[in-house]
């Protein structure tokens, strides 16, 4: 590769708006989408490439399978297959903590090859729950290593983190692009990196077998020992403890002709969980509903402070529950936990305008971000990504409201297997999907759609139901940023960008160049989503690898893997951030139980890809 390019107009374009992307996916000033749609609009206004390739990539190999994938993995879980994997690790395991952990990661390992790691931690962080409340051994031991086995599992296949996903299309952009003489790169197929995925994820399955009776001290353990989801458990994690009682308000209550947000603001009011008035009951009465003569409220708190506020409002206390008993009947409504996934739409939202209560019958007790816990004014909480909402509803109201994905509900809470008799069709057409993507000419995309559309068909799922889940803000995302991508060699930014790398790498051993590359993404990926990294640095890497007599598939494959495998913050990978809350991990478990793995991980992904290529 000739060293004799210059800076052009177009480069620098390119150039400003890759740092712009960084910046903007660093301070979270504009939701990630937009910035995505931004950079898109802007690419073609200027030309940076032909303007019909601009909208490839919603219509490319990468996103069409993460859709399939999507729909595949919902499909899976309407099945109820994980309740039936809980059961299974219990019957194996015995209540043996080291086995039942060792088990947990294994199976999640092994599953989050062939779905999106984001949707299997979530599937996955109930199954936990159960396990940890019927064995007596403690969340935060179980739910750390699983995220991490779930990151380090997800390189085993071509299917199931975004930025393999993405590789292919990357690698189609670069060679459209390739020098004079190159050889153009052979696109990865389903299974092309399992050699080098099966031994990331053994290295993670015996990192927590050692490591894992030894993360947290026997004094912290005794804090926090059943997670069970019991009225103890959220006494002392959250202080909502006391009795549920029935308050009638009288004809001299001053509360006649309040609404229940007006209640709720009095001085020493308890939690007002339900509402009767006349012959119709309610749980979760909407902030606005009124209250009147003879109402009686569902109320939450210690007797003696409900007993004072009684008096306080001249309402009759009742401690049987004569209005409410079927209500508040535990098979029935209770209290859970529940995180805000990253790409919810409740982000930066205060909890009173979402309106809970009204939209789903769901009251927010309390909100939980880090080691603060929010009781008093919940309604004026702006939520944040990975928060932890304390909710009172019904079981049936908390299933429905969860299909909005828009938070995870870790409790395990009674429900049913949707559709138990579907299970054998979804795994037939999962497998299907699988035989096609590695013994098939058919395009990874057509094979994972042949088992999505196999699904539907015979009733796994609903059109409906498929459309839900679908994270279509991660598809936008994607789709918006592989413009970027093809930018960056079409302009060729990105060989300018490997011609000036090389006058500091020059002369270098391959494998050091490599690993300068695979820290590099690593550290982009802790600061912005791992595919705008991946879409910065695999063309580079692509660039690198030519001017430096390299192998580019490796480069671009180790540079793929390196953005999907951040185990350092939880901010940098949605898996983490979901599990952060309810474990009650601190930065500082991650950092000192990621660090050590980071090194492990990336050392045998240098050593895995090399062997496997015979090249560097």
């Amino acid at each position: 590769m000739e060293m004799s390019l210059t800076l052009t107009t177009d480069m620098a374009l390119v150039l400003g708006l890759l740092v712009f992307t960084v910046i903007m996916l660093v301070l979270e000033w504009v939701r990630g989408d937009l910035v995505a749609l931004l950079v898109l609009v802007v690419i073609g206004v200027t030309r940076l490439m032909p303007v019909e390739q601009l909208f490839d990539g919603f219509a490319g190999n990468a996103v069409m399978s993460l859709i399939a994938v999507m729909i595949m993995g919902a499909g899976l879980d309407r099945t109820g297959m994980l309740g039936k994997a809980a059961n299974f690790i219990l019957k194996i395991a015995g209540g043996v903590e080291t086995r039942v952990s060792n088990l947990i990661n294994a199976m999640v390992g092994s599953m989050s090859g062939i779905m999106q790691s984001q949707a299997l931690a979530a599937l996955f962080m109930p199954v936990v729950s159960r396990i940890s409340s019927r064995t007596g051994i403690p969340l935060k031991r179980l739910l750390l290593p699983m995220a991490f086995c779930i990151l380090a599992g997800t390189n085993i296949t071509m299917i199931s983190n975004s930025p393999l996903i993405l590789l292919n299309d990357l690698v189609a952009s670069a060679n459209r692009n390739l020098p004079p003489g190159a050889q153009s790169i052979e696109p990865f197929s389903l299974f092309a990196i399992t050699p080098i995925g099966i031994p990331l994820l053994l290295v993670g399955l015996a990192y927590f077998a050692y490591l894992t009776p030894r993360l947290w001290p026997s004094e912290e353990e005794k804090q926090k020992v059943t997670p069970g989801r019991t009225e103890t458990y959220f006494a002392e994690m959250y202080g909502i403890d006391g009795e549920v009682m029935e308050l009638t308000v009288t004809a001299e209550s001053p509360m006649v002709g309040m609404s229940i947000v007006e209640a709720e603001r009095l001085h020493g009011a308890p939690l007002i969980l339900a509402l009767k008035t006349g012959n119709e009951a309610r749980l979760a009465p909407p902030g606005d509903q009124m209250i009147w003569v003879g109402s009686v409220l569902g109320v939450l708190g210690k007797r003696e402070d409900i007993s004072a506020f009684a008096n306080n409002q001249l309402c009759r206390m009742q401690s049987r529950l004569r209005n409410f008993g079927d209500m508040f009947n535990p098979t029935r409504a209770g209290i859970a936990e529940a995180v805000v996934v990253p790409n919810s739409r409740w982000v930066k939202q205060l909890v009173g305008d979402l309106r809970m209560r009204k939209r789903f019958g769901i009251s927010v007790l309390a909100v939980t971000r880090g080691e603060q816990v929010f009781r008093e004014d919940v309604r004026e909480v702006s939520l944040r990504p990975g928060d932890t909402l304390i909710i009172h509803g019904l079981w049936r109201d908390l299933t429905l409201a969860a299909e909005s994905r828009d938070f995870v509900v870790v409790t395990d809470f009674p429900q049913e297997e949707q559709r138990p008799s579907k299970i054998w069709h979804a795994a037939i057409f999962f497998a299907l999907a699988m035989g096609l993507g590695l013994f098939s000419n058919l395009t990874l995309a057509v094979s994972m759609l042949v088992g999505a559309v196999g699904m539907l068909l015979a009733g796994v799922l609903s059109m409906d139901e498929a459309y839900h889940a679908i994270n279509w803000k991660t598809i936008f995302i994607l789709a918006c940023l592989i413009p970027l991508g093809g930018a960056m060699d079409s302009t060729g930014t990105a060989a300018w960008i490997a011609q000036e790398a090389m006058v500091y790498l020059d002369g270098l051993p391959q494998w050091m160049i490599q690993a300068f590359l695979a820290v590099l993404a690593l550290g982009f990926s802790q600061v912005i989503s791992n595919v705008g990294a991946a879409v910065m640095m695999v063309p580079m890497a692509i660039n690198i690898a030519l001017a430096s007599g390299g192998n580019p598939a490796a480069y671009a494959l180790i540079v793929a893997i390196s953005t999907s495998n951040t185990f350092l913050l939880p901010s940098a990978n949605p898996v983490l951030l979901v599990v952060a809350g309810p474990g009650g991990y601190k930065t500082r478990d991650f950092l000192r139980v990621g660090l050590p793995l980071t090194v492990l991980i990336l050392v045998t992904t240098l050593i895995s890809v090399n062997l496997v290529f015979n090249r560097g």
